[in-house]
């Protein structure tokens, strides 16, 4: 376990990595629980699916991470009667942007 510790050590010094790597970690906070209530109730990805009247794609693509809908994940949570407390963001240097300028007249 040491060797997966060290390499992930290193590969945090890269910030785009760390960056990633975090988004990930937060990502995670919001799929536990729709994985732990399937398994809790004994539903595959279908049954879940059904009882909130999504698609099983849809239910796939949150627990793997594809966030690119965040009302079905929203939908998805409340469903599940898990409540977000808190949302935090964080303004990040404008030499981290990937489209960097302006936006609404501000920069950004």
């Amino acid at each position: 376990m040491k060797s997966v510790s060290k390499h992930l050590d290193a590969k945090m010094k890269n910030v785009s990595f760390k960056e990633h790597y975090e988004l990930d970690v937060v990502k995670m906070q919001f799929i536990k629980p729709i994985i732990a209530y399937r398994i809790k109730h004994k539903l595959n990805q279908s049954g879940l699916a059904r009882k909130l009247g999504i698609s099983q794609q849809q239910i796939s693509k949150v627990e793997n991470g594809d966030f690119s809908n965040f009302d079905t994940i929203l939908k998805i949570l409340f469903a599940i009667g898990v409540k977000i407390t808190r949302v935090q963001t964080q303004k990040i240097p404008a030499t981290h942007h990937l489209i960097p300028g302006k936006f609404h007249g501000q920069d950004v």
